[in-house]
């Protein structure tokens, strides 16, 4: 299939590899910022565009991959060639593209990707969805080119999955920094802390993360709860998070989970 990527960033450059990897031509690749386009179609042998007047009409399917208030603008610019678009927003409905371009859809790859680090695409949850049951089942066949993990999601389902995956992926990025932060500041590193999170990790793997909570909340340890909140009390703001976190995981306990 020929592909047009509008946007140069995270998600539009792994989707450009993951395409070209598969076989199919790249033919353009559009951003504001005429050196992250050069870059990114360097990359996967297609032509670096910043001006949408530009944009090749010998194209099969435009992936819109922008800010998500960028979304509208770009599919607006691009409706005049009355082709197969879609957009790769968690939170955006199908709607906004539909309302604009009849024959649309959505490419979401759920998955925290970034420029600088290799992922394994075929490993990757790819959820689609279609203006009508023949563009999905089209998006659904282009999908199984790339990954083994495609889900027909539609607009509702995406964004309640977007929400958990803030839960499951960013919030937790930014205790890590907090945790680095704090050891930091007392003249340890942060890759003390690695093996404890991969373990984390691997642990919900094969379990509910609900039945594998440990830690002070789980076994109500009043005393080390009070000790670390006072540690806390230059830092207001990990105080509450502190406070708010622990109480949540207290309220959601395991019956006979009990942490040693």
């Amino acid at each position: 299939m020929r592909i047009s990527i509008i946007g140069s960033g995270n998600v539009a450059t792994h989707l450009a590899a993951a395409f070209k990897n598969a076989g199919h031509r790249i033919v353009q690749v559009y951003s504001r910022n005429m050196q992250s386009a050069a870059l990114l179609a360097y990359y996967v042998g297609a032509e670096a565009i910043d001006d949408f007047d530009l944009i090749s009409p010998e194209t099969d399917l435009f992936i819109i991959s922008v800010r998500d208030d960028a979304i509208p603008s770009a599919a607006q610019s691009l409706a005049k060639h009355q082709k197969l678009t879609v957009h790769t927003s968690g939170a955006v409905e199908l709607a906004v593209l539909s309302a604009i371009i009849p024959k649309s859809g959505v490419f979401y790859p759920l998955q925290t990707l970034s420029k600088n680090k290799e992922v394994d695409f075929l490993t990757v949850p790819l959820c689609i969805e279609g203006a009508d049951d023949e563009i999905t089942g089209e998006l659904e066949q282009l999908a199984r080119t790339i990954s083994n993990h495609v889900h027909r999601i539609n607009s509702d389902q995406r964004k309640i999955l977007h929400l958990a995956a803030v839960f499951a992926c960013n919030f937790p990025n930014y205790l890590y920094s907090a945790a680095q932060q704090l050891l930091e500041k007392h003249q340890m590193e942060f890759e003390m802390l690695r093996p404890l999170i991969l373990e984390t990790a691997q642990k919900v793997q094969d379990h509910l993360p609900a039945t594998v909570q440990t830690g002070p909340a789980v076994r109500k340890d009043e005393n080390t709860m009070a000790a670390h909140l006072q540690m806390l009390d230059d830092e207001p703001a990990l105080k509450t998070i502190y406070a708010l976190l622990s109480q949540a995981i207290i309220k959601n306990l395991v019956p006979g989970t009990v942490d040693k």
